[in-house]
């Protein structure tokens, strides 16, 4: 079921205001009704006060329906005991507000009578029973989403796969060279999968589940033989069901995407609301983090992002700890801090491992921010990724590479034609190029030594004596006083930026 705490948070990413009263957010909501006039009288659990002249006009109409909450959009405010009051802000059209509330409510009721996206474990059981085998439910591409009881004599596969959460990928790469996925995607009809013994696999009947032409994922029934008569019949039959499992469920996680998603980007791009549309999405009120994450597969670039987005946004409800949005072709994520900071980190790499091999994914994380520092989070996020694509290794945090991100900056001006053709160290460059000198890397190394021949001397691996006779040198060339600090320090941001 639904229940009004739910309701609220999607709301709230339509600037709906909530004034809850009494009424307790773990109240369950099963029916939404309209006002209607003189006649039978109607019951329901949330109430669309169209038309309502006030908020107390909305209220009382809400009572008399026996609601426990009411949408009403009108001037001035109220406030009842027995009655969860959301006011919607004039310019959300009533039709848009309508087919969210009644999809939500619908979803919920549909899922507490056993026909709703959560049950399809009790789906898979009934149509395992039926054909008398043990089987999983995937997606399209291959991520486990139920499977029936039964793994006594699971064969190493079927193991593999419910442990994984995901059909093993050498597996999926025979798979591919056989034509398998070409022929779940190209027809309709179950077909056989003799065993292999290099998986120890014992054979599958598999079927794709589609609506229309879109496949939206597959049942693999263990079985040594092909399936025939009555259970092959219960397996195409039971495709379309999970078909209908699938579509709802869909549907409802699209649903929160859209809501979630236009409320992050209102977040990073900034808004004067800021804390108060981080707390509608269901974040804490202390430290947050913007996490900028860019997946990568050479021959399917679209599909890695967006299967980013849907493990980022996976689940139902609002049990996640961070909250995404797609941006052209980066993920964002906006995250509480922990107080160990590994929490970012953590998420990076659980959503590296459920993405396929093949892809390669990028991230960069800020530093702590307030609701209100979002915008400079998400810049920070963006130049910590740009710096894990270009050095690798581990994802970069703000807090602690602000320095190469300094430098990165300085490298960038310097590469879009801002920085210096003129001048000391554009003087040395040419004449370590026209005479095969090391006046450079001489001038760089005593700099970072802070003016110790002797520390140069070990950097560079020559004597110190070359050190002091390559700086009278340099000196001539590039006609700097190096005894000016200042001139020391323009010369340390120059070549750091090289």
């Amino acid at each position: 079921m639904i229940t009004l705490d739910r309701l609220v948070n999607v709301l709230g990413g339509y600037g709906v205001v909530s004034r809850l009263g009494a009424v307790p957010r773990s109240t369950e909501l099963r029916s939404v009704v309209l006002p209607e006039p003189p006649g039978p009288k109607v019951a329901g659990d949330v109430l669309l006060a169209l038309g309502a002249a006030s908020v107390a006009d909305g209220i009382r109409l809400a009572r008399d329906v026996g609601a426990t909450a009411v949408l009403v959009r009108a001037d001035g405010s109220a406030d009842a005991d027995d009655v969860a009051v959301l006011q919607v802000e004039p310019t959300v059209p009533w039709s848009e507000l309508a087919a969210v509330v009644y999809g939500l409510v619908l979803e919920g009721r549909e899922t507490e009578s056993g026909r709703g996206p959560t049950d399809l474990f009790a789906l898979a059981d009934t149509l395992a029973d039926a054909i008398g085998a043990p089987l999983t439910i995937e997606d399209r591409h291959s991520n486990l989403l139920a499977y029936s009881r039964g793994q006594v004599d699971a064969d190493p596969v079927r193991t593999q796969t419910i442990l994984g959460r995901r059909a093993p990928e050498s597996l999926r790469r025979r798979f591919v060279e056989r034509g398998v996925y070409a022929r779940l995607m190209a027809g309709e009809d179950p077909f056989f999968i003799p065993a292999e013994d290099e998986s120890g696999m014992r054979g599958r009947m598999v079927v794709a589940v589609r609506v229309g032409r879109e496949l939206l994922g597959s049942v693999w029934v263990s079985t040594p033989r092909t399936l025939r008569g009555a259970a092959r019949r219960a397996l195409a039959d039971g495709a379309r069901t999970v078909a209908l499992h699938l579509l709802r469920s869909r549907a409802s996680a699209d649903l929160e995407r859209q809501v979630e998603s236009e409320a992050v980007i209102r977040l990073l791009e900034g808004t004067p609301d800021a804390a108060s549309l981080a707390s509608r999405l269901g974040l804490p009120p202390g430290s947050l983090q913007v996490i900028a994450v860019r997946p990568r597969a050479e021959t399917e670039p679209h599909t890695a992002l967006l299967m980013a987005f849907e493990q980022a946004t996976a689940g139902f409800g609002w049990s996640r700890p961070g909250r995404s949005a797609v941006v052209e072709n980066i993920v964002y994520t906006v995250l509480p801090l922990d107080a160990a900071h590994d929490a970012a980190r953590s998420w990076v790499a659980a959503l590296a491992d459920a993405l396929p091999e093949s892809a390669t994914l990028w991230a960069g994380i800020s530093g702590p921010a307030t609701a209100d520092e979002l915008v400079a989070a998400r810049r920070e996020a963006d130049e910590c990724l740009a710096l894990h694509e270009a050095a690798g290794g581990d994802p970069p945090r703000y807090d602690e590479c602000w320095d190469d991100i300094l430098l990165q900056r300085l490298r960038a001006a310097a590469g879009s034609g801002r920085g210096p053709t003129r001048g000391p160290v554009a003087e040395l460059l040419r004449h370590d190029e026209d005479n095969g000198t090391r006046f450079v890397v001489t001038l760089r190394a005593w700099l970072e030594a802070q003016g110790d021949a002797a520390g140069a001397a070990e950097i560079l691996g020559v004597h110190e004596n070359t050190v002091r006779n390559r700086l009278r040198k340099l000196i001539r060339v590039a006609r700097v006083d190096l005894s000016d600090p200042r001139k020391r320090m323009a010369l340390m941001i120059e070549l750091a930026a090289l």
